[in-house]
């Protein structure tokens, strides 16, 4: 590879998004509207966001050989990023993700993992040689909505080569300890800071506390996202706490991911940890003022101003 590279290893999706017309649980049938077929999954939106703000960017996870797979490789493709790393499973379906969106904008999620879950010895090694190959200022984004195995593989490799790496986390049930300390950023949400220290973070304490012992695994930056869209950060030992960038939240779907692929934007372009951080906040808070995660809205010139911006904003805690 002749240029550092946006290497995103994860889930790629078809998405199959809805709005409903009122909060979910209120009748047995709902009707809802405005179903759109789309591109998703956690890989893939990083992917695809790397590509808008002009690096090169290479997807590595496992579709289906069904028409599916052509769904959600769709927006990727159009975008400019790698698709060379992606499997196709044979027999296997490709992830399928049914999001319903209430009017409140927060999301609710049905996964069938699919292919994500499929992955032979060929698609592992394929992670592990384009490391291997990758430039060492290359970063790695990941996340555990593939086989905890491959993440290790792919972790494992990046350490040898001295390439960074990113982790989201999600789920964090799956997500290995030993493996999470290798990396240079953690990207959790509440729930997924919980699960992995067994802290309740329903209060800014239990999430300080939880931020800290991830903190404690080695991890320089720790970005602990929050509900209202900003993030509680450790950075080096010290706390920050940055607000949300103001926005009209219309969908969640894909704020997380967008999150996460900011960060390892920013390391690529060499950016200190703090404003990696706000970059985050600020694609997140993007990534809500419109329906699905691959969105106009993230456009790099807003993200960059917002990310400025938050700089003034954020609280530096004692």
């Amino acid at each position: 590879m002749s240029r550092p590279t946006f290497l995103s290893l994860g889930s790629v999706n078809a998405d199959f998004e809805m709005r409903a017309p009122e909060e979910l649980g209120r009748s047995e049938t709902l009707a809802v509207q405005d179903l759109r077929r789309l591109s998703g999954g956690k890989a893939a939106n990083r992917a695809w966001l790397a590509r808008r703000f002009g690096h090169d960017a290479r997807l590595f996870g496992c579709v289906g050989d069904d028409d599916l797979a052509d769904q959600a490789l769709a927006r990727p493709r159009a975008a400019g990023v790698d698709l060379s790393g992606v499997s196709r499973t044979a027999g296997s379906g490709t992830a399928i993700s049914l999001i319903v969106v209430p009017p409140s904008g927060k999301k609710h999620i049905l996964l069938a993992p699919n292919a994500n879950a499929q992955w032979d010895e060929a698609a592992a090694a394929a992670i592990t040689d384009a490391i291997a190959d990758a430039l060492p200022t290359s970063v790695l984004t990941a996340d555990y909505e593939v086989p905890a195995a491959i993440v290790r593989r792919a972790v494992e490799a990046a350490a040898r080569r001295g390439v960074r790496v990113v982790i989201d986390p999600a789920p964090g049930a799956q997500a290995e300890r030993a493996i999470l300390a290798q990396a240079v950023a953690l990207t959790p949400n509440v729930e997924e800071a919980s699960a992995l220290t067994g802290i309740d973070c329903a209060s800014a304490a239990g999430v300080r506390r939880a931020a800290e012992a991830l903190a404690e695994l080695g991890v320089e930056l720790v970005c602990l996202k929050l509900a209202d869209g900003g993030a509680f950060v450790i950075l080096h030992g010290d706390a920050f706490r940055l607000p949300p960038a103001p926005t009209t939240v219309e969908d969640s779907t894909g704020a997380g991911d967008a999150f996460s692929a900011a960060v390892g934007i920013a390391l690529l372009e060499g950016r200190p940890l703090l404003q990696a951080a706000c970059l985050g906040v600020a694609a997140a808070s993007a990534a809500v003022a419109g329906f699905g995660s691959q969105i106009d809205a993230l456009a790099p010139d807003r993200i960059r101003s917002d990310a400025e911006m938050l700089m003034g904003r954020m609280e530096h805690l004692a």
